[in-house]
């Protein structure tokens, strides 16, 4: 493992800040290419005086967008043609898609910059933003919100701890914790006052 942390550290400060970028954006994308294994590097190298933090936290938020604006693209090009054409088999209806829209066009920047903070979804939350065409501007802006804190977060637990593994991993999984139950409480603020809304109209 410790071999493997080396080559991952040794890349990032071989191929500099558009390594960072080139990562990024295929973390950002659909490819399943973890995030952890380009920032905390980037800041541990930054510690080290062999990079610059704060441009390598701003490459990490360059490249997340454009892997989410690739991603969007996707879905604005091809995601609705594939899915009003194949979407029967997998019992993805028209009506569906109306729904994804609407929610989109109502939620949309909420979405957004809560789907770049929690894992998995990050990667994902571009194509329904894309298949509602929502705001190109807007979704921008909260991907590179969202993108923003987390880039920030995983490059200055390289910086702090890189070199303790352990606690780094401590770190990452408590933070990362945090990070989803402070998603879920804005969202549960976020719904609590749409409702409100609702009641009052």
């Amino acid at each position: 493992m410790h071999a493997i942390i080396d080559w991952i550290v040794q890349t990032v400060g071989a191929l500099g800040y558009f390594g960072i970028f080139a990562m990024m954006f295929l973390e950002s994308s659909f490819f399943p290419f973890p995030s952890e294994v380009v920032m905390i590097p980037a800041g541990y190298l930054s510690s080290k005086g062999e990079m610059n933090l704060f441009l390598a936290i701003a490459c990490g938020i360059v490249g997340s967008i454009a892997g989410a604006l690739f991603n969007y693209y996707i879905a604005v090009k091809l995601g609705r043609r594939l899915l009003l054409k194949y979407g029967h088999y997998v019992f993805f209806t028209k009506e569906t898609l109306d729904k994804v829209e609407t929610f989109f066009k109502a939620h949309g920047s909420f979405s957004t910059l809560s789907g770049r903070l929690i894992p998995v979804i990050r990667q994902y939350i571009s194509l329904p933003a894309g298949l509602a065409r929502m705001h190109l501007g807007l979704f921008s802006f909260y991907t590179g919100v969202g993108a923003g804190i987390w880039v920030s977060i995983l490059a200055l637990l390289g910086y702090y701890f890189g070199e303790n593994q352990s606690l780094l991993e401590e770190n990452l999984h408590t933070i990362t914790l945090w990070v989803i139950g402070f998603v879920i409480l804005i969202a549960g603020i976020y719904i609590g006052l749409q409702q409100k809304k609702k009641r009052k109209r």
